[in-house]
């Protein structure tokens, strides 16, 4: 795509997986690291992708909404559980309108529910 910033944070969040044993079929918490990366081809009139501050506040009042939250309050009916990929849509979607207006082309979003194991999307938010 060419050029990109981005950054991460890491919230704390309740979920469970439906069907599953104990400790994933019950409520519990894990330590959500989201990493977002905004993306276009050339640079703006200021030589950025997009201003940091406007994507770390994006990002911050985003998570701010589930910190310490159980996560069903934001499960799409189509969805059995808020997996980390269902996760990581949720927070494409809900960032994209804010970054698309602050330059960016693209938008990824990734979530670690462990140093190892993530889930994510990715999707070109051009006007």
């Amino acid at each position: 795509m060419g050029y990109e910033v981005g950054l991460h944070k890491t919230v704390r969040a309740i979920h469970q997986m439906p069907g599953k044993p104990p400790p994933e079929g019950e409520p519990h918490h894990h330590d959500y690291r989201f990493e977002v990366v905004v993306a276009r081809e050339r640079l703006d009139e200021q030589d950025m992708v997009c201003d940091l501050d406007v994507l770390e506040a994006a990002l911050g009042a985003m998570l701010a909404r589930i910190e310490d939250q159980d996560l069903e309050m934001i499960r799409p009916p189509e969805a059995a559980a808020v997996t980390v990929e269902v996760l990581a849509r949720w927070a494409h979607d809900t960032l994209a309108d804010t970054v698309r207006k602050a330059g960016a082309q693209t938008l990824s979003v990734r979530v670690w529910e462990s140093p190892e194991a993530f889930g994510g999307y990715s999707a070109s938010i051009a006007a």
